[in-house]
């Protein structure tokens, strides 16, 4: 009976063997995967190479849907290839997975690459091999279990990592290490899609740090890092591991040649890099695991060959563990002599990640980063532009008071050749450093007229303002300034080239003209005569190069003259008249407004026309009512928002149809004040009752400057005409207060503007909508804003919507100010950011809160 048995089944065999290959002899034989490759690659067009993958495919579609198991896994290779390219083959999924299921080794190494690269965890399908992989990872063959779980990195899902993570933890104790390496991976995918699961292998992993397997022990490094950057509790339980971490560095270092570990004479830096990075976030903030790491990281950061990448690597890695924990000062010095060798580098790449770390580094270390400064400057020289960007950026980090003069030295050199995307963030980083580091007010003014010369006419607008606004201030070198103006106009020959130079000397000038009449001995400059003046201002207002804006500031200026220079007023009263007909609106309006000063209303010109105040900087930012609040525009023109007075707007006359609010008091608010704010300003009196209140005026549309000093009309006519009659009367009605609240500007600098906005109105509760802008051409990081107020009130702050601000956008914040008592709404502010590379701290205070939210 069992001979008969045996002979059944070999004729069984045979019998399949025969149908198998008449099957063969019926069905051509599929391309193989090579001659697949020679025919795509032999297109010489993208038309033929579609042509060949359309042909490919039709015919591997056609196979799948026969059911083709012979040359299954040969038309899956095929497809994956095609998916490689960039083409769909989305359509051989199920495949892959009856791959999976074969029993064949081969049909299974194909079946799972196919399901790692066509298949993820967005797709329902990756689902169903749950159940393969299960049964793969309890297989007795390394290979399959090692399939399986590559796989299982690769894709898993939340869910799949749930259903399998008891399978992976009895892996992590297999006695093979193959095995063993490879579960710690896949442990590291499921704790990244399920960390509550991570207590499940906080026991195994302890023990991989004692394989002597290299393999082993890196998983297992990386494993231990995921699991303590997640969870502060398991980064305290792995604080025990410290010794054993040093324990393994100090073995890798001083062990001989190791042929299987050997990278360009150093052994293993792979896994010394991920000790390093460990051992970086275990001593953080923690001085007794530093101490006990500190000899490792002095030797490591000695006896490191430098020659070679390898050992660059491995040095950066020691740098930034050095300056993450609390480390001793010498360690941290040598740290930062590693990264100022790194600048010595040939290799532009190892420049680049030197100057990034010591500009993470300055704030640390600030003395040992100061020592590389001639390096480091000697960086704004490279070709290469984000070389340069960094180099620029740590520069400015560096400044302090005592090395500001020799650096900023350097940096003009630098200004005056950069390109012009870098022009615009060094001026007013530059103009940033002097304002905070400079030894006394005429180098400021000196250096700041320098990169005015050297930026041409990338220069942001803010630079423009604080220019103007450091002359204002700068009362004792007013002559000074004037004078260097001056002599900076003459020297320039293409005045179109240096606008916003040619903006600030105008206005200097037109301020503070008549010192040009008398010499001055610091810059041994003579008197100079009127006419040589207004000749020179003739060709910059009739020039066809010059922008509308800096025809604005000349004319402005112009005018303020004629009450500086006696002898030539009917020569700059021709030249003002003469843009009463000029194409451009707004020189037309200006022209018209401005002539007028020289005929009906002559004697209040050199009232009207007279300097203005010092404008005292605000060094605590504090927003007050009389405090003004300037945005600035293209080219450096200023508009004023929702404040009573603005300075910048007085003097250089341009309102842009935003200067209602220059003269109206706050939304809600009427003025019991005798006299126009102009009276306030400029100490006139316009003939207006003392006995009327005067309402709220708002802007209307075609409204100048001259329009709203006008007094409103009253019961009580005016008898002086005053200014409602510069424009022959023209009726200036006053138009009803907006009931909303209008918005507060509560922080303006650095590029950085603050607005408040207030959608709902509440005495008691009062809801702040903040807005910050960020006005620099660069992101703003590390955007922090906080606040306080009074004790009678309470402050709840949310966190802003992103704590980084793009070029250009904004981010938002909401605050709920609840006030039971209804007491005047006060509020401090502190601002912390990252502008252009440089730290920036800020504080101050807003006071001018609309009466309406607390009353």
């Amino acid at each position: 009976m069992a001979d008969t048995a045996k002979m059944v089944d070999l004729i069984n065999n045979a019998r399949q063997m025969v149908t198998e290959a008449v099957d063969r002899v019926k069905m051509p034989t599929p391309m193989r995967l090579r001659d697949l490759i020679r025919q795509i690659r032999a297109a010489r067009t993208a038309a033929d190479e579609r042509a060949v993958i359309n042909k490919e495919c039709a015919y591997i579609r056609n196979a799948f849907r026969e059911e083709d198991t012979m040359w299954r896994c040969r038309n899956v290779a095929k497809l994956l290839y095609i998916h490689m390219l960039g083409y769909p083959a989305h359509f051989g999924q199920l495949e892959c997975l009856k791959l999976i299921a074969s029993a064949k080794f081969t049909d299974k190494r194909i079946g799972y690459l196919g399901a790692m690269l066509l298949l993820d965890e967005r797709q329902d399908v990756h689902l169903l091999i749950t159940n393969c992989l299960k049964n793969d990872l309890n297989s007795s063959t390394q290979f399959v279990v090692g399939l399986a779980l590559c796989t299982l990195g690769s894709i898993a899902s939340s869910e799949m990592a749930r259903d399998l993570a008891p399978e992976i933890e009895k892996l992590l104790k297999s006695s093979n290490a193959y095995i063993r390496k490879k579960a710690a991976l896949c442990a590291f995918r499921i704790i990244k899609k399920v960390p509550e699961l991570m207590e499940m292998y906080i026991p195994v992993t302890r023990s991989l740090l004692s394989e002597k397997n290299h393999g082993v022990l890196i998983t297992g490094i990386v494993l231990i890092n995921e699991m303590a950057e997640r969870s502060p509790d398991t980064l305290q339980h792995y604080k025990r591991v410290v010794p054993n971490l040093v324990r393994i560095l100090k073995n890798l270092i001083m062990s001989g040649y190791s042929p299987e570990h050997d990278v360009s004479g150093i052994s293993d830096p792979f896994l010394q890099i991920k000790i390093l990075r460990l051992l970086r976030i275990l001593g953080k903030n923690d001085p007794s695991a530093s101490e006990t790491m500190n000899d490792i990281l002095a030797q490591v950061a000695t006896n490191t060959e430098t020659s070679k990448n390898v050992g660059n690597a491995i040095l950066y890695e020691t740098v930034l563990s050095i300056m993450d924990i609390d480390s001793e000062s010498g360690l941290r010095v040598l740290a930062v002599n590693i990264l100022g060798r790194f600048l010595l580098n040939n290799d532009k790449n190892i420049r680049y990640v030197a100057l990034n770390t010591l500009l993470k580094t300055v704030n640390v270390d600030g003395t040992a980063v100061q020592r590389h400064r001639s390096t480091i400057l000697e960086c704004l020289k490279d070709p290469d532009v984000t070389i340069k960007k960094r180099a620029m950026e740590l520069c400015f980090a560096l400044i302090n008071s005592s090395n500001i003069k020799s650096t900023v030295k350097e940096l003009l050199v630098f200004l005056k050749t950069a390109e012009p995307e870098f022009k615009q963030q060094c001026s007013s980083n530059m103009m940033i450093a002097a304002d905070q580091h400079s030894p006394d007010k005429k180098w400021h003014i000196d250096t700041i007229y320098d990169v005015l010369k050297n930026s041409g006419n990338t220069v942001r607008d803010d630079v423009i303002f604080n220019t103007i606004q450091l002359i204002s201030e700068s009362t004792e070198h007013q002559r000074y300034t004037v004078h260097l103006s001056w002599r900076t106009l003459l020297s320039t020959e293409h005045c179109s080239e240096f606008q916003p130079l040619t903006q600030v000397c105008c206005w200097c000038i037109g301020e503070y003209g008549n010192s040009l009449k008398e010499s001055c001995a610091e810059l041994d400059s003579a008197a100079v005569t009127e006419s040589e003046v207004i000749a020179w201002y003739q060709t910059i207002i009739w020039s066809a190069n010059i922008s509308v804006v800096t025809k604005q500031y000349a004319l402005m200026s112009l005018t303020k003259l004629s009450t500086r220079f006696m002898s030539v007023t009917s020569s700059i009263q021709q030249t003002i008249d003469a843009f009463g007909s000029h194409l451009d609106v707004d020189l037309q309006q200006r022209g018209v407004e401005f002539g007028q000063l020289f005929r009906s209303q002559v004697g209040m010109r050199p009232q009207l026309l007279e300097p203005m105040p010092p404008m005292e900087r605000d060094k605590s930012l504090a927003v007050t009512p009389g405090t003004p609040t300037t945005i600035v525009k293209e080219n450096g023109v200023p508009e004023v928002a929702q404040e009573e007075r603005n300075p910048i707007l007085d003097l250089l006359g341009l309102d842009d149809g935003g200067a209602s609010s220059l003269l109206s008091p706050p939304a809600g608010v009427t003025s019991t004040s005798s006299t126009s704010a102009l009276d306030d300003i400029l100490g006139l009196n316009l003939g207006v009752s003392s006995a009327p209140t005067l309402p709220t005026m708002q802007p209307q549309a075609g409204m100048s400057l001259l329009d709203l000093v006008a007094p409103t009309p009253s019961t009580t006519p005016a008898t002086n005409g005053g200014l409602d009659n510069l424009l022959n009367g023209l009726d200036t009605t006053p138009m009803t207060t907006p009931a909303e609240v209008p918005p507060l500007t509560a922080y303006e600098k650095h590029g950085l503007r603050v607005v408040f906005t207030f959608p709902s109105v509440n005495p008691t509760t009062t809801t702040i909508t903040l807005l910050a802008h960020n006005l620099t051409n660069g992101p703003i990081q590390d955007f922090v804003f906080q606040a306080a107020v009074p004790k009678s009130m309470a402050l709840a702050l949310a966190p802003p919507s992103s704590p980084m601000i793009p070029a250009g956008g904004s981010v938002t914040q909401q605050l709920e100010v609840t006030n039971p008592n209804k007491a005047v709404l006060k509020m401090k502010l502190k601002l912390g950011f990252v502008a252009g590379g440089i730290p920036i701290s800020d504080q101050g205070e807003v006071a001018a809160f609309p009466a309406v939210l607390y009353s």
